[in-house]
């Protein structure tokens, strides 16, 4: 939701809310294969891309998706150029969901070769009653 006073069309949003219920709290997604290795040393959106579907795989586990995030942390190991490389991927693969989001330059991450790590929160989608009656 854009905020009054506040630069507005921005592709994310300023805050969201979470219902009462469980939040998912996930750990940092990183760029690894089903292996265990990192994928495509040296690119950003490339790594960007397979961080965001672990991320929204790990969601998925719990019944959760894009839309249910809200709020993520993304960090970035480069330049400002590969930190908008980075978000470009992420937003579009988010759309039509934004949740709030802080994008991070950082000196190094954990693995070996490693450019992206994205951390969500993320709120348990409503579970249908089961009608005891």
């Amino acid at each position: 939701m854009d905020a009054d006073g506040l630069a507005q069309g921005l592709p994310y949003d300023y805050a969201a809310t979470a219902p009462a219920g469980s939040i998912i709290f996930t750990a940092g997604a990183c760029p690894l294969d089903a292996a265990g290795a990192i994928v495509a040393p040296g690119d950003v959106p490339a790594q960007a891309g397979r961080a965001i579907d672990n991320l929204l795989a790990v969601l998925a586990q719990y019944g959760a998706a894009a839309a249910d995030l809200v709020r993520t942390t993304i960090y970035v190991v480069g330049s400002r150029d590969d930190l908008v490389a980075a978000w470009d991927v992420i937003s579009a693969r988010l759309a039509p969901s934004r949740p709030p989001s802080t994008l991070l330059g950082v000196a190094c991450l954990g693995y070996q070769n490693q450019l992206v790590e994205i951390d969500g929160v993320a709120t348990m989608p409503a579970v249908p009653s089961s009608g005891s009656g």
